[in-house]
């Protein structure tokens, strides 16, 4: 069985980062080895949350495992809430990346054209320099551009799609894949580009009238899910893209209205048929 650490805080209500990645990830035949950054009552939607800074307990935590000479098939970081907390994850990939281990980031930090508020230029400046340790990074559109220093548009075309990706190759990760792409209307997905080959990519279903929190880390914990069942860039991607917005219409249909996360929970059966269909 493959074994993936992912590396991001737990909400202890909310439906993101760990409280996604950990059940989303094991459902797929996946071990799930988690690192979290801080625990929080809530995500941050809420009012009033708690946090708990756990940044002083990463290197311990990583230490041990090093100690009982633990591998990781997949290393898998989303939302780092400071410069220390990237600091360390570099530390990560050094002391535990093998010739076979796949380093995967979702620099979380931005979208709608703005940074979230805890985060500045020099922040996303060094998100960039932890992307060029990866192997795969998954950024939005927002993201791409703060990283890259390019204008952000609302309205673009695939030339402009191009031209992102081009820049953010040069960082050092051999696939970039930009999220949240839309090149018709009505449509949104993904556009992939593998540096060393030039090859690129291109995925579009339609886009569902919807927004909810967490819906990227699901979109970045089933991408590396598959990835790590043997599935192609292309296929992984497609699959992340058709769960994600398959389950923002499965929750669309809860009278209760739950504003604060996606019921992936009934959508994972679908999931799992998904991946036993495209195996065959």
């Amino acid at each position: 069985m493959k074994k993936i650490l992912t590396i991001q805080d737990i909400s202890c209500l909310g439906k993101c980062s760990v409280t996604i990645a950990l059940p989303v990830i094991s459902a797929m035949g996946v071990e799930t080895v988690i690192l979290p950054t801080a625990v929080l009552s809530t995500h941050t939607m809420f009012k009033n949350f708690t946090v708990r800074d756990l940044t002083e307990d990463l290197i311990p935590i990583t230490d041990h495992w090093k100690s009982e000479g633990v591998h990781f098939d997949a290393i898998y970081t989303g939302y780092l809430g400071s410069m220390e907390e990237i600091a360390i994850a570099e530390r990560i990939f050094d002391e535990f990346k093998d010739d076979d281990t796949l380093i995967f980031i979702d620099p979380v930090m931005a979208d709608n054209g703005k940074l979230y508020p805890a985060f500045d230029m020099a922040y996303a400046k060094r998100n960039a320099e932890l992307c060029g340790k990866a192997d795969i990074i998954v950024p939005n559109i927002t993201e791409a551009c703060f990283m890259t220093d390019t204008e952000y548009r609302e309205e673009y075309d695939e030339a402009y799609i191009r031209t992102l990706l081009d820049k953010l190759a040069a960082l050092g990760a051999r696939h970039t894949v930009v999220t949240g792409v839309s090149l018709s209307a009505g449509k949104t997905g993904v556009y992939g580009l593998d540096k060393e080959t030039g090859k690129t990519f291109v995925y579009q279903n339609d886009r569902v009238d919807a927004q909810y929190h967490g819906t990227g880390d699901l979109f970045s914990s089933v991408s590396v899910g598959a990835l790590m069942r043997g599935f192609s860039m292309e296929e992984a991607f497609a699959v992340a893209a058709d769960y994600t917005a398959d389950t923002i219409r499965e929750t669309l249909k809860n009278p209760d209205k739950p504003w604060y996360g996606v019921d992936f929970e009934a959508t994972i059966p679908a999931l799992l048929d998904r991946l036993k269909k495209t195996e065959q």
